[in-house]
């Protein structure tokens, strides 16, 4: 293993302990690859299965992966054409069995922070899906939670902003401004520090860097 493969490895062992003291389930797999298998291995034929606007699941390959078992219920968002529809999928997701996200970040002790514009996978992800399966690269991991909010308002929402193709300060010039645009994507912050039901947050952490 290269150095950087070996502090991914050793840093995510460390982490599993502290994601499972806050009742969550968790693994560590080295690469995208394996991580992809095992969000398949996770989730169970017979069950309905979605995923929030992630690129990480997206990029990773896994929404075709879970489409060729035939085998499972998948309410994909991605083949929605109209913005009722859209809507209409966004509460579907509160009744699926599994419901697939990333982070925007995730301290080394384990409590993982998203930001929103509209609120819906920060709202999925507290409450309505039997089982949240995060898949989250090293390059989110951050030393403590006052920089895992640094990281998703100064690193993912600017690059999301430019994604996403809106009118935000951060999107003209890559910089956080904490503004108030009718486009803003950091409506909603969100802190996930432990599961109420355990068992119900599954985190995947891959040694490699994944998403924004």
């Amino acid at each position: 293993m290269t150095p950087t493969e070996q502090r991914n490895q050793r840093l995510g062992t460390k982490m599993i302990r502290h994601l499972e003291r806050r009742h969550f389930e968790a693994y560590y797999c080295a690469t995208g690859k394996e991580a992809a298998k095992k969000v398949c291995e996770l989730i169970p034929d017979g069950s309905s299965v979605t995923w929030g606007g992630t690129m990480t699941v997206r990029d990773l390959g896994i929404p075709q992966l879970l489409k060729e078992r035939d085998t499972l219920d998948i309410w994909d968002r991605d083949m929605v054409e109209t913005a009722e529809e859209k809507q209409e999928m966004y509460y579907r997701a509160f009744h699926a069995d599994y419901y697939l996200s990333s982070a925007n970040a995730i301290s080394e002790n384990g409590i993982i922070v998203n930001i929103d514009g509209n609120g819906n996978r920060v709202a999925a992800i507290t409450w309505g899906p039997k089982h949240v399966i995060f898949v989250v690269g090293m390059n989110k991991v951050t030393q403590d939670v006052e920089a895992a909010l640094k990281r998703a308002r100064s690193t993912a929402s600017p690059i999301n902003a430019s994604r996403f193709d809106i009118n935000t300060p951060c999107q003209i010039d890559g910089v956080c401004h904490n503004c108030n645009s009718p486009q803003s994507i950091c409506n909603y912050v969100h802190f996930l520090r432990n599961s109420s039901k355990p068992g119900r947050i599954i985190v995947i952490l891959v040694g490699e860097n994944l998403g924004y």
